[in-house]
């Protein structure tokens, strides 16, 4: 292995957006955070699966509502952006407890809290629409 394939001992390996592997860096930390984490990365992915699931629902069941592909396509943006953020949180958080330095913030919630906010009006917007 090469100094430059060597792992940051200071949290920087990988880049912005998608993070290094986290257990390469500090010291192991208490298993019970480390599961923490790990469930809530969990449950991130859940709510992507029950998104996706929602998402292909619309497409493939509403075939008489006008529409519905706008529905479907949101909630599978949503999944997916759900899904891929959450990898993103679990990486830099278990970076943060592994170098013992606060952890970061995320954004994920405002987004999730947006996107549900924006699915439900275009849903209601639908339902009007084919009254």
């Amino acid at each position: 292995m090469t100094r430059s394939d060597k792992p940051a001992r200071d949290g920087s390996a990988g880049n912005r957006w998608l993070p290094g592997n986290p257990t390469a860096v500090g010291d192991d930390p208490d298993y019970r955070f480390t599961l923490a984490n790990e469930r809530t990365f969990l449950a991130w992915v859940r709510t992507a699966l029950a998104l996706s699931a929602g998402g292909l629902a619309a497409l493939t069941v509403l075939d008489d509502v006008r529409y519905e592909e706008l529905l479907g396509i949101g909630l599978l943006a949503l999944s997916f952006l759900t899904a891929a953020t959450s990898y993103r949180r679990w990486a830099l958080n278990e970076r943060a407890m592994r170098l013992n330095v606060p952890l970061p913030p995320s954004r994920l919630p405002l987004m999730m809290a947006i996107g549900v906010a924006v699915v439900a009006l275009v849903a209601a917007v639908i339902a009007a629409v084919n009254q």
